[in-house]
């Protein structure tokens, strides 16, 4: 599959999307040149982008599989971005084949390949929604047809929160969010964090960011990052760099070069 050329109608492909740059950075060809041209000014200023993107993927394998192993059958991805390899649904699925997900995006080519990719599996579908509106998105129709928001499930907020540049309207999403969990549930959040990168890769970033559809990036400290969890339990090791939650041999620093992403695994109890 080569790289696309236009997009579905009515979308305006020069505009770069932080889904498809995410996608470019994992080494898809689910981008436009303008998401390869934003993602490439990126890479530029911070030459590990794309090992942060891929530790990143890492952590979310494996923080799916601990929630599957610990009994966890349901799944909700919010900002779920493109397909890629070892989805949550394919991560679970091997290791509860009874597990049910849904992804969410507000990226209409997302949606488009998404429901494309998983037409025939019943056990996993796609909606659209945004984390702006949590309530929105744990109400509809099509997710409470397929969870059961009265059993534990696992809430994934993988490198998506730092795209809401308020911190009081972050702190608001995520606390809405726990207020919904059903006890047992695991929340799993990665997040970029302000001491992994310097001020100059800071700026760019912002900069090139300000212009996607989303339309920011916030890098924030690892004490407000641990605050998004209030009231659940951590399960160890807490909130640290991504390449560092419960690493397997195949994933142990061959590159010693910091993520600049935390990530951590809480519980409601």
């Amino acid at each position: 599959m080569g790289e696309l050329e236009q997009g579905p109608p009515g979308i305006d492909v020069t505009i770069p999307s932080v889904a498809r740059m995410y996608d470019y950075y994992l080494g898809g060809k689910d981008n436009f040149a303008a998401d390869r041209e934003a993602a490439g000014k990126i890479i530029a200023a911070v030459p590990s982008a794309r090992d942060s993107a891929r530790r990143n993927r890492e952590f979310l394998g494996r923080a799916v599989r601990f929630a599957a192993e610990s009994g966890i059958r349901q799944f909700l991805d919010i900002g779920a971005g493109l397909p890629t390899q070892e989805n949550v649904h394919q991560v679970a699925l091997r290791t509860a084949p009874d597990s049910r997900v849904v992804y969410v995006d507000n990226d209409p080519i997302v949606l488009v390949h998404g429901r494309a990719l998983l037409a025939d599996n019943r056990q996993t579908t796609v909606i659209q929604g945004d984390l702006h509106d949590p309530d929105a998105i744990l109400n509809d129709p099509k997710l409470t047809a397929h969870l059961d928001l009265d059993r534990p499930m696992a809430v994934l907020l993988v490198a998506i929160l730092h795209f809401i540049p308020d911190e009081d309207e972050a702190t608001s999403i995520v606390a809405r969010i726990r207020e919904r969990l059903a006890p047992g549930s695991l929340l799993i959040l990665s997040h970029i964090y302000d001491a992994g990168y310097d001020d100059e890769a800071i700026r760019v970033g912002s900069q090139v960011y300000s212009r996607t559809a989303t339309g920011s990036l916030s890098a924030r400290s690892p004490e407000r990052v641990a605050a998004y969890f209030a009231g659940m339990e951590l399960v160890e090791p807490g909130v640290v760099p991504v390449e560092s939650w419960r690493p397997e041999i195949d994933d142990i620093a061959i590159n010693p070069a910091p993520s600049g992403v935390l990530g951590a695994v809480a519980r409601m109890p």
